[in-house]
């Protein structure tokens, strides 16, 4: 699969810095990078090539075993959501307030952008009711101010989202969801949260570009995760 040895060696010299951040970072950053197809000479890796990329370069480097074991938990993202402020809570200046409830739960930001969506893109985003007669309705409002488009990352944050968020209707959400706490109207609901892990796959690609998503440790996580 490599030409050369040094294909590996070269990969994992880049992270000797990483080590000083503890195995879990050192493994963690040499599967960024070699999932992102930097360190071959001849093509990029990719899958189970970066693993492999990863275990070997670290092991001929010399990393302490427990990076070896850390590397499978890098090899996938946690579970990735689709969250976005729609315009309404964006007006409201609920922004720091909704950030604030992912961040306090757990949950690690890994895209943010504030944009005003096209109509070609709200039509695309809720194209799962187009031939509704309340689809033109969500359309225009989608598109009539600026949302803030995020991604957040997280063991079941696609379910637990959704709790959070709260219902539909904001007056059928108890106290302490979000709808709950600022919504009155469906049409004015604050908040858009992927329904399921498929949703969240296809709203995620239709709102961001793959180099947009940060892939990091936060030094919280081993007082999130145990």
């Amino acid at each position: 699969m490599f030409k050369s040895s040094r294909v590996f060696l070269r990969a994992a010299r880049q992270l000797q810095s990483l080590a000083q951040q503890g195995s879990r970072g050192a493994a963690c950053g040499l599967h960024s990078a070699a999932a992102a197809g930097r360190f071959s000479s001849t093509r990029p890796v990719y899958g189970a090539g970066a693993a492999v990329l990863m275990v070997a370069g670290a092991a001929m480097l010399g990393f302490a075993p427990s990076v070896l074991a850390d590397a499978p938990a890098c090899l996938e993202r946690e579970e990735l959501s689709f969250i976005m402020i729609k315009p309404d809570g964006v007006q409201r200046g609920l922004i720091s307030d909704i950030i604030a409830r992912f961040e306090r739960k757990g949950y690690k930001l890994v895209g943010i952008k504030v944009l005003v969506p096209t109509q070609a893109l709200a039509a695309k985003h809720y194209a799962e009711h187009d031939g509704k007669p309340f689809f033109p309705k969500l359309v225009n409002f989608l598109s009539s101010g600026p949302v803030v488009a995020m991604v957040w990352e997280g063991k079941s944050v696609v379910k637990y989202g959704r709790t959070m968020i709260g219902a539909t209707n904001p007056l059928a959400s108890p106290p302490g969801t979000i709808r709950g706490d600022y919504g009155i109207d469906t049409g004015r609901n604050i908040i858009h949260g992927s329904d399921s892990v498929e949703s969240a796959q296809r709203e995620i690609a239709l709102w961001f570009k793959a180099e947009e998503l940060a892939d990091y440790t936060p030094s919280t996580a081993a007082w999130v995760y145990e």
